[in-house]
């Protein structure tokens, strides 16, 4: 303990805070990277005239809280407040809109990754860049906002993620990790930098529309993993910790998506390596050898921080409609006077769904609170259907309900391992899926069709990533890979489980995403005749 109070009192410790979708996550570590203090924030999107959002007030208040937090548990495990750091990092959630005018102030309110509100514009830019643009990405809300006739287009001075916004607000400098860059417009693996082919080819596209911007006029610079991103100003500091302990002048690293610090938590930035992140949304990441043979709607195509080709099958739905369902469980308990924690009841039902029949006893559950891409949905109906002779108990209930959560994500990784070949040693599960102990990892191996490691760290997820990528930028060595950092002083040692699949359980799965295919029609019929 004392050896962490000097570390915090000396200002050697770093910070990472994470925007995830459902909670802001600040992990302090010390010079080991080690987590020894975390506060975090809880918030939640709004659907505000049709469009997901979170305004200005709710990241500054979120981001403060989370902070705030942090210091509490820093102060009550070791008795001493943090006033100096040796590093920060941010990080948030990729894609989406935000868009800013000559005063720095916001022009529409932040559109996140959820909304499916741009399919027009992916659609014209694929076919123009020849290149994958999914709905999310933030150079098609720019390309649909210009499609729409918006006024505001005209007076964007600067566009940015919310990472990269908040990272702006901190330090003056108006720049991305190329991860998080990946997830605005397609990288040019050669330079690292925005690819100026697709550049070009967008502004001729726009020419008539006589802005006074052309595209890299309003993007931020792209860095890469290791490079100095700016410093801490007073003004950020003040931001950060409206108390006005906190020192300015530390160190930021390159802001990055949640994608970039889900790869380096859990050790997946080298090639032929992949991981899967299972939360409010699933995506799978998997770090290539080669370009992919065509273009798919289903595979988006971005890249690790350091600035390596990636394939990524992202579904805008994962854990929701599960939580929502266990949550009426919780309900049904109390409603009989049972008090039950949450932890318990996920643990049990989670458990149980092991117990039922390996293909869900011809159950049918859509878990789409919002939109889904992959399977064209452009809104979400949450639905579970059955036959009269379908087995219909809480084992199979529960088992359909997880499979569901990985339905489409199934879907575009089986384009990747089956169609494209592409080989995988191994790939590492994180998130909330993954927290009752051999449940999802087993059911994801049985997806996949892949053996999948949980590691021990796993847990601490993107905020202690962009921790970890804020250490390596001061602590690199000259010539040190990211992925030589993470292998030889970050994972060294670490324990993890691996689950192989259970080869009836691949059979079942496949079986269900049979049913799960077929039965796409309902959810369309859902979705167009439930306003």
């Amino acid at each position: 303990m004392s050896d962490v109070n000097g570390v915090i009192a000396s200002g050697k410790a770093v910070l990472g805070i994470e925007f995830g979708s459902t909670r802001i996550k600040a992990v302090l570590v010390d010079d080991q990277n080690n987590p020894i203090a975390s506060g975090s924030h809880e918030w939640e999107n709004q659907l505000v005239d049709g469009v997901w959002t979170y305004s200005i007030d709710m990241i500054w208040e979120g981001l403060q809280d989370a902070y705030r937090n942090m210091v509490v548990d820093a102060e009550k495990q070791y008795g001493v407040k943090v006033t100096r750091l040796a590093a920060i990092g941010f990080s948030a959630m990729m894609h989406g809109y935000m868009a800013f005018g000559e005063d720095g102030e916001i022009l529409v309110p932040f559109r996140t990754w959820r909304n499916s509100i741009t399919e027009e514009a992916s659609e014209k830019l694929t076919k123009l860049f020849n290149y994958n643009i999914p709905q999310r990405w933030s150079i098609a809300h720019l390309y649909q906002a210009i499609l729409n006739g918006e006024e505001h287009v005209k007076d964007i001075k600067f566009q940015t993620t919310l990472a990269g916004y908040i990272h702006w607000k901190l330090t003056g400098r108006k720049v991305l990790g190329v991860g998080e860059a990946s997830g605005m417009f397609p990288i040019d693996i050669a330079t690292g930098k925005f690819n100026q082919t697709m550049v070009d080819a967008f502004d001729a596209a726009i020419a008539d529309k006589g802005f006074g911007w052309k595209l890299l006029d309003i993007f931020p610079e792209v860095l890469t993993a290791g490079e100095n991103a700016g410093t801490l100003t007073a003004e950020g500091a003040k931001l950060l910790d409206p108390t006005g302990t906190l020192e300015p002048g530390a160190p930021l690293c390159p802001p990055e998506g949640d994608a970039g610090t889900g790869m380096v938590a859990t050790n997946s930035v080298e090639r032929r390596t992949g991981n899967v992140s299972a939360g409010t949304s699933v995506f799978s990441m998997v770090v290539m050898e080669k370009e992919l043979s065509k273009v798919y709607p289903e595979l988006d195509l971005v890249t690790t921080p350091s600035g390596d080709l990636v394939a990524m099958v992202h579904c805008n739905n994962c854990t929701s409609d599960l939580n929502a369902w266990v949550n009426i469980f919780k309900e049904f308990a109390e409603a009989f006077g049972i008090d039950v924690s949450m932890n318990k009841l996920f643990g049990t039902l989670y458990n149980k769904a092991m117990e039922g029949d390996v293909d869900g006893g011809n159950l049918l559950a859509y878990n789409y609170i919002s939109g889904e891409n992959i399977t064209g949905m452009e809104e979400g109906r949450p639905l579970f259907v059955r036959t009269p002779n379908s087995k219909f108990n809480l084992a199979n209930f529960m088992r359909v309900n997880l499979y569901t959560s990985l339905g489409a994500l199934k879907i575009g990784m089986d384009i990747l391992l089956k169609e494209e070949g592409v080989q995988v040693d191994k790939l590492l599960g994180h998130g909330g899926l993954f927290k009752t102990k051999g449940v999802g990892q087993q059911i994801l191996a049985d997806a996949m069709n892949t053996p999948i490691s949980v590691m021990e760290t796993a847990g601490e997820g993107g905020a202690w990533g962009i921790a970890v990528l804020a250490s390596y930028m001061i602590q690199k060595e000259d010539g040190e890979t990211l992925g030589d950092y993470l292998n030889n002083k970050v994972f060294v040692g670490q324990k993890g489980s691996e689950l192989a699949p259970n080869p009836e359980g691949v059979k079942g799965f496949d079986e269900f995403i049979k049913i799960y295919k077929a039965g796409l029609p309902i959810e369309r019929a859902a979705v167009d005749s439930m306003k």
